[in-house]
């Protein structure tokens, strides 16, 4: 073992030994059954654990992260997690949700050259190109990043609800709300964009897809 990591391992064991002392089935539980009723679209950054800032514990909800909560409908990994939660899991509601001071969105807000990460962010540079009358409008830059990183919030939960995997689950009649969060780090608190969306209704009529011939 590197000793680098030993204390990994050694929480990872006082972790295993509280959640027993508190249930002892925990463990057979978990084994046993996955059954959750949310599916979390959120950021890979660190300090944005989903089971953690929404008291959730293992098992209670199915997790999908990537730089900047994007949902791209070339992306066969967030499109696999978003069909076996919604048609295996039965998942009543999604929850895309981003973060002030996303570094993603930050990165997509300047000129520089990055990498790799640039084919990504290309799809933030075409939802600030969209708002860009509103978001140059603001003057501090701290205040546009959020306003940013709202808008994507916004923008991914259309995207979600834009699936045809999600359309086809509205035609069953399966319950099914997409809702648009944002967390913000320097308070631990979420807050609800208030963009829920429970049925093909409350989209424009392009999106609204019908059933195969």
């Amino acid at each position: 073992m590197d000793n680098s990591l030993k204390h990994l391992f050694e929480n990872n064991q006082q972790w295993a030994a509280d959640m027993t002392a508190k249930d002892p089935d925990f463990f057979k539980k978990l084994v046993a059954q996955q059954n959750p009723k949310y599916l979390w679209i959120g950021c890979a950054d660190s300090r944005v654990p989903a089971n953690q800032i929404t008291g959730l514990m293992p098992g209670e909800v199915f997790v999908h992260r990537n730089i900047a909560n994007v949902v791209v409908h070339t992306d066969l990994n967030c499109l696999s997690v978003i069909q076996y939660a919604v048609e295996v899991l039965g998942v009543k509601h999604i929850m895309v949700v981003g973060h002030y001071g996303c570094g993603g969105v930050a990165a997509a807000m300047q000129n520089k050259e990055f990498g790799l990460i640039d084919n990504w962010l290309r799809h933030l540079k075409d939802i600030y190109r969209e708002h860009q009358d509103e978001l140059d409008h603001i003057h501090d830059h701290t205040e546009r990043g959020d306003r940013f990183c709202e808008l994507n919030v916004i923008e991914q939960v259309h995207n979600v609800c834009h699936t045809t995997i999600v359309q086809a689950a509205w035609r069953r009649g399966q319950e099914l709300t997409v809702h648009g969060w944002i967390y913000g780090v320097r308070n631990g608190l979420i807050k609800d964009l208030k963009v829920s969306i429970a049925s093909p209704d409350d989209l424009q009529a392009l999106y609204r897809m019908t059933e195969k011939s």
